[in-house]
């Protein structure tokens, strides 16, 4: 695999995911981080939300026509490398507000606004991969690109063993054709701790693996991790209302989409871990 492969692969999920996402808000979709965005920012009082989406919609529309458009266009290059980043830090700074926190329970984030927060921390060394890959050592893109999914895995693999994580996750579970079956065998918590463990666990392995360069560890751990947010997209089909005929994906659609880019995290990881070796005439 080449790095244009590798590079063709990650521009294509994140300007899916950014096509769904500008779409679904600027046609009336409400994004929970808009609304966060509008509040943390004090302007939620003048700047209607219906407006605020499609200002949000349109940006991420943007930047895909932008990752698009011919290189020797400098002005949207820049565009296309320093709009998502913006979009990024401006969603990211919210996690600032005590709101996006329940301090009671450990300091997770809220379920749904929070965890959908922290997931644009996944988008920062895409574009970083996509726009300065020269500006940064082989090594550095590897663990940039984990910190995001280990801090997505370990949070979210830690709120399972919260009552209200297992309840909120129960109709994704239910609804799956490839996990329901846990409910069979286990209760709503059980089967929640199980993939808390599953999630930390295969978290902390690749991070080792990663750190020893151990090829063996790095595929098992790696492929384990890639299945949770593979998984994740299943649920936009087999969960209902994750669909909108008016708005093309609802909340919970929105909050699922995001994981095509952990899944971008993953295939850069895989790259640099088992292809690059053999490419590095094409870098």
């Amino acid at each position: 695999m080449s790095h244009k492969s590798i590079n063709q692969v990650v521009l294509g999920l994140l300007s899916l995911s950014f096509l769904l996402l500008g779409a679904s808000l600027f046609f009336g979709g409400n994004e929970r981080a808009v609304t966060a965005v509008t509040q943390f920012f004090g302007v939620s009082q003048w700047l209607p939300i219906s407006v605020a989406n499609k200002l949000a919609g349109g940006a991420f529309l943007v930047t895909v026509l932008c990752f698009f458009m011919p290189k020797k266009l400098t002005a949207l290059s820049k565009v296309a490398f320093y709009l998502p980043l913006g979009i990024s830090a401006v969603v990211l700074l919210t996690l600032l507000d005590e709101s996006r926190w329940i301090a009671d329970l450990g300091g997770f984030p809220v379920i749904g606004s929070g965890q959908g927060i922290i997931k644009y921390f996944a988008v920062i060394p895409l574009v970083l991969f996509l726009f300065r890959h020269n500006a940064f050592s082989q090594s550095a893109h590897v663990w940039l690109n984990y910190i995001p999914v280990a801090m997505v895995l370990f949070w979210i693999g830690g709120m399972k063993f919260l009552e209200l994580e297992a309840k909120g996750i129960e109709p994704l579970v239910a609804a799956s054709p490839f996990m329901s079956w846990m409910y069979d065998y286990f209760s709503v918590l059980t089967a929640s701790y199980i993939i808390g463990v599953y999630d930390i666990v295969f978290a902390i392995l690749l991070g080792i693996g990663l750190w020893l360069n151990l090829p063996k560890l790095i595929l098992v751990s790696g492929l384990a991790c890639g299945a949770v947010f593979v998984m994740t997209q299943t649920f936009l089909f087999s969960t209902p209302g994750t669909f909108s005929a008016e708005t093309i994906i609802t909340g919970l659609g929105h909050f699922v989409i995001k994981d095509l880019w952990y899944i971008a995290n993953m295939a850069i990881i895989a790259f640099y871990s088992f292809f690059n070796d053999k490419n590095n005439n094409e870098l």
